[in-house]
């Protein structure tokens, strides 16, 4: 059961950074109109969100495999708790610094905080396994 939880949990992940990334990567300026944001037509500006996206699409992948492969979901879980995990307090880090941004950004965060504490715990609970097969 628990094998499924964090598969399923991968998967989630995988799946949501995948959109985002792909979002990301080749509608930039919708993806954040959606979010309140005019990004224009500015070539520099562009390639600055246009590389996250990318990494955030690979990233979806290799999480998604992880769903798939038993052998690749420690990876993935790690790999989420991580982009999540760094996203969710980098948002609010720049809530201190800067104020609150639109709501979809704030919700963004809680989301990113939850998912990044849920891989994190998976990845906890998963090692024990992973040491008694080790020996």
């Amino acid at each position: 059961m628990r094998q499924f939880l964090f598969r399923a949990l991968a998967a989630i992940a995988g799946v949501i950074l995948f959109g985002i990334g792909t979002a990301l990567l080749f509608a930039p300026m919708s993806f954040a109109a959606s979010n309140g944001i005019v990004l224009g037509s500015n070539p520099s500006l562009l390639s600055e969100v246009r590389a996250p996206g990318g990494m955030l699409l690979i990233s979806g992948v290799i999480i998604l495999l992880g769903a798939i492969r038993q052998h690749m979901l420690r990876l993935s879980l790690s790999l989420a708790a991580l982009i999540y995990g760094s996203y969710g307090l980098s948002r609010i880090w720049s809530m201190m610094s800067d104020g609150m941004p639109s709501a979809p950004l704030t919700q963004a965060a809680m989301l990113e905080l939850i998912l990044g504490a849920l891989s994190l715990a998976a990845l906890f609970a998963f090692q024990p396994s992973l040491r008694t097969t080790r020996r």
